[in-house]
């Protein structure tokens, strides 16, 4: 039970930054328009829209599609980890309720459980 109780916890601190990381770079990313993601490519020839930007023998990458390739990869992935979070939050509770331990220690629920 301790282990379930520590591991659980410990998943859903993880989950729950990773997915607030991931909401915080949609964010700038929708804000700036995809330069931040073409900030290793120094050269004037890319436009102000990464959108619009075209492959370079300045970048070290393609920057082509790069933004709306980030934007689809991480919807998905901020979804999956907010859903992470939240089984590992009630993975915790049953723990806790597996313990005795808080509000739940002894109710109803203990007995569905």
């Amino acid at each position: 039970h301790w282990t379930l109780l520590s591991m659980s916890l410990l998943n859903c601190l993880v989950s729950t930054a990773c997915s607030v990381g991931l909401a915080l770079a949609i964010a700038l990313t929708v804000r700036s328009r995809g330069m931040h993601l073409v900030v290793g490519c120094n050269s004037s020839a890319l436009p102000m829209d990464a959108r619009m930007a075209i492959a370079t023998n300045d970048c070290p990458f393609n920057t082509t599609r790069i933004y709306d390739t980030a934007l689809a990869l991480w919807f998905p992935s901020m979804v999956l980890a907010a859903a992470e979070a939240v089984l590992s939050g009630r993975c915790f509770l049953v723990a806790l309720i597996y313990r005795g331990i808080g509000p739940c220690a002894r109710s109803y629920s203990t007995e569905q459980v």
